[in-house]
């Protein structure tokens, strides 16, 4: 059987590990048993980071017009149920946009759901 030299695979392998193990700390940069699984950890992480990013943008678009309504007299809840009732369709990240870049066009929304 003719031998077969591994160490270019290996290598490179390893070479990426170690790429996306720059920037940790100690050991875990360095040896590549413990940065294989910091890396694993790592990626664990990210998964769930991107699922609680969602989470929290959403908390900070409804905090955001819950602050907003308030100055109208009303409280988010409500507010949300007015647009419901007027067939209003904008969803909550929209309207978070619209407080921060447009509040004379927010006030328009808010009056328009308060009619009677």
């Amino acid at each position: 059987m003719t031998r077969v030299k591994r160490g270019i695979i290996s290598r490179r392998r390893h070479k990426a590990v170690f790429e996306r193990t720059r920037g940790f700390r100690m050991t875990k940069r360095r040896l590549i048993k413990v940065a294989h699984e910091a890396d694993l950890h790592a990626g664990q992480y990210a998964f769930a980071g991107r699922k609680r990013r969602k989470r929290d943008m959403r908390t900070l678009w409804i905090t955001r017009i819950g602050e907003a309504v308030k100055t109208h007299g009303l409280s988010y809840s409500k507010f949300i149920h007015l647009l419901s009732d007027k067939k209003i369709t904008l969803n909550r990240k929209t309207l978070s946009y619209l407080i921060v870049n447009q509040p004379t066009v927010f006030e328009t929304i808010v009056k328009e759901a308060q009619k009677k």
